[in-house]
């Protein structure tokens, strides 16, 4: 994979969520949900963001997809800016960019059954109805659903595996290049998840699919992705390859997020927990570096002025951090 080819491109993306109080329903203050995110998604990779809940994971994904739109920021999709287009342009660019939820069963609609959830996708884009069909069992079968068996059937008839199986064949019957995935093994047992994450992977390497993979589970993200973006409060603090971040994670809440994974070994065994405290309000959040409240290694500099995301060394590995600064 070139370096060079970038499918998407996020420039300084932020969105802040109005607080409403008082008696005439104004805004009293604002969420920082996501406050001037920028990275690349390269073609054919798959990119994970982690983070604690709250970090802005999930507004980030909804943001690339335009089902909420962002305050200010650029979204550029192999060149094009998603966000300077208007129906016709969104219609198309969603059928080449999909997202899979994290909920199995609220994600699709209790009253069509598997096969009509799956072609409607289809349908709406244009496709006749004899075609829909045809795909959606062709997209069923991919994902390890016969068609046969399983098309008749409703949501609630199937398992928790199953429904994300099915909820990723709706977003594979436009034949997308990018799939944004929020948490989509979260809700389900762990023998499924790995049923579910090595589906993915085939996909992947058949469809020459790229995906943006979100999710709070480092296991699953160290197992799973080419490279790592770290997220708290809103912005990134890490990026970088997957294997390097795991192996020697710079920021200290990368450091931290390591740490208390848990392990298989029982010598290793934490005593302490590595990172205490709730993150701060997102409303009002610390000044300079939003991490520095909850950091063993605070200096005075982190309160004045919040860390730019720089490259350590010549790996692309980047990290928001005065540790890694110059002097």
């Amino acid at each position: 994979m070139a370096q060079h080819d970038t499918i998407l491109t996020v420039q300084d993306l932020r969105k802040y969520f109005a607080v409403r109080g008082g008696l005439l329903h104004t805004v009293q203050a604002e969420v920082k949900a996501v406050d001037g995110v920028s990275f690349d998604v390269h073609r054919g990779e798959i990119l994970g963001i982690v983070g604690e809940s709250g970090c802005g994971k999930s507004t980030t994904a909804r943001l690339l997809l335009r089902l909420i739109e962002p305050d200010a920021g650029e979204v550029y999709f192999e060149g094009l800016n998603i966000l300077r287009v208007f129906v016709a342009g969104l219609k198309a660019y969603r059928r080449q960019v999909q997202m899979v939820f994290q909920d199995p069963y609220s994600s699709l609609n209790p009253r069509l059954n598997i096969e009509d959830a799956v072609a409607f996708n289809a349908l709406v884009h244009g496709a006749s109805r004899a075609e829909s069909r045809a795909k959606a069992w062709d997209t069923l079968n991919k994902v390890g659903l016969r068609a046969a068996q399983f098309g008749r059937r409703y949501p609630h008839e199937l398992s928790g595996g199953q429904r994300q199986r099915v909820n990723i064949a709706r977003a594979l019957v436009l034949d997308p290049k990018l799939i944004v995935l929020d948490e989509p093994v979260s809700s389900l047992d762990k023998s499924v998840q790995a049923q579910v994450l090595n589906l993915l992977q085939t996909l992947k390497k058949d469809l020459g699919l790229t995906y943006v993979f979100i999710s709070h589970d480092l296991h699953v993200i160290e197992y799973l992705s080419d490279r790592v973006l770290v997220m708290y409060l809103g912005q990134i603090v890490e990026l970088g390859n997957a294997e390097e971040v795991a192996a020697e994670p710079l920021h200290p809440y990368t450091q931290a997020l390591f740490a208390s994974a848990p392990s298989m070994n029982p010598d290793e065994r934490l005593e302490r927990p590595p990172l205490t405290g709730d993150p701060p309000n997102p409303i009002n959040p610390p000044s300079g570096c939003r991490f520095r409240t909850r950091c063993p290694q605070a200096m005075e500099i982190c309160a004045s002025a919040a860390p730019a995301l720089l490259p350590i060394g010549r790996t692309g590995h980047q990290v928001a951090c005065y540790l890694f600064g110059d002097g």
